[in-house]
């Protein structure tokens, strides 16, 4: 009988050593997703400097990760979402997004906005669960093929 996980969410910031070492997971898989054309939105992914960084836990083995950052007055921009491969299906990216909306609330913020790929169908699905909408691209991602934005009120 397989042994029952424990899954924990933690706060924290981008110098969490659990951090990095998500991110360049979630890097080399969209790499391997979307080529070269990832390398134009690396520039935008910048979140070394955050104090808003969610870490899921899987029997204390760091197994996904997700931030915000401002994007104005009153919305987020939820950032580096992300659930290794072996750890997917448990709810775990749901979680982390539900600890991320919850802490902007929290920091008086009232809506949230995100930026994910059009092949990325498990992560488009999972945020409609949420409550998100899908937008007209945003920002950086104007004219971006392969960006799929949506928005929620928190």
């Amino acid at each position: 009988m397989p042994t029952p996980k424990s899954i924990t969410i933690k706060r924290t910031e981008a110098s969490d050593p659990d951090f990095p070492q998500l991110i360049t997971q979630l890097n080399l898989e969209l790499r391997e997703t979307y080529g070269d054309i990832q390398s134009v939105y690396e520039r935008y992914n910048h979140v070394q400097n955050l104090d808003t960084v969610v870490i899921a836990y899987v029997n204390d083995i760091p197994a996904g990760c997700g931030c915000f950052k401002k994007f104005d007055a009153d919305t987020v921009e939820i950032k580096r979402l992300f659930v290794k491969q072996s750890e997917r299906g448990q709810g775990i990216a749901f979680n982390i997004l539900g600890e991320l909306e919850i802490w902007a609330k929290e920091d008086g913020y009232s809506a949230a906005i995100l930026e994910t790929g059009n092949k990325q169908l498990e992560a488009i699905a999972l945020y409609e669960k949420a409550g998100y909408t899908i937008t007209p691209n945003y920002g950086q991602y104007l004219g971006m093929p392969t960006s799929v934005c949506m928005k929620k009120k928190l």
